[in-house]
């Protein structure tokens, strides 16, 4: 048997000014750090034995990663893959959501945040906020880098990278991956098997650890958040 244990970051400065984010790389609060120390002491308290870390190669995830690390004591180095990045949010990126709701209309917000296909307007690369214009991501293959993504975009990415570089580990070896919102829903979609319809109703809460464990066969025995207090609703548990 194994564990996967997925970290969505600790709440970030762009969290808390509900502006939607995506590939901006921006820090955490100092609530979302304490919510990343948070989620290292109840892994602690699970007594699972970690072997591999990943991340996406941004600073909130990255951060949460390190402080989870930490307070676990466990200095082993961590892998970071742009795949596992947040969804690029197009020309909504850097605007106010309660601001966007108020101008198209929350249904609309809320299809453009949660839906399987839809998309926002490409973000134009001349601004500031456009992936190509951030340092982080100098590293990355231009071809590669999105002006905007669906749902189904990230978890086309997501999932490549998981299959690929993560998966035959939790054959025998325990995985955390820290990463997004999106990132996770995506990759639970097809973990859980979710249809269009279920995951637009997968939220995922900041700092808070879901543990995933499979038998031999890499089915799903077990599956709950280590934060009772603040879990969310599985949708198929």
């Amino acid at each position: 048997m194994s564990f996967l244990i997925l970290v969505r970051h600790g709440q970030s400065l762009w969290n808390l000014e509900k502006k939607f984010t995506g590939w901006v790389d921006v820090d955490l609060t100092d609530n979302g750090k304490l919510e990343a120390k948070k989620a290292g002491h109840l892994i602690k308290e699970s007594n699972i034995d970690i072997n591999f870390y990943y991340s996406s190669l941004q600073l909130r995830a990255n951060n949460t990663l390190k402080i989870i690390q930490k307070t676990l004591k466990d200095e082993k180095d961590f892998v970071k893959a742009w795949q596992l990045n947040e969804r690029h949010y197009g020309a909504f990126t850097g605007l106010n959501k309660i601001e966007m709701a108020e101008k198209i209309g929350e249904k609309k917000v809320f299809e453009f945040r949660r839906s399987w296909d839809a998309k926002p307007e490409p973000l134009d690369k001349k601004n500031p906020y456009h992936p190509i214009n951030i340092e982080t991501y100098k590293g990355v293959p231009k071809k590669m880098i999105p002006d905007t993504e669906s749902l189904k975009d990230t978890y086309e990415r997501v999932l490549g990278y998981f299959e690929q570089e993560i998966k035959n580990k939790l054959k025998t070896k325990n995985v955390l991956i820290s990463a997004h919102g999106n990132s996770i829903r995506a990759l639970c979609k097809n973990l859980f098997n979710l249809d269009n319809d279920q995951i637009s109703n997968l939220e995922i809460p900041t700092g808070n650890p879901l543990v995933l464990e499979f038998d031999f066969e890499f089915k799903i025995i077990r599956c709950e958040y280590l934060d009772k207090q603040r879990a969310k609703n599985l949708v198929i548990f």
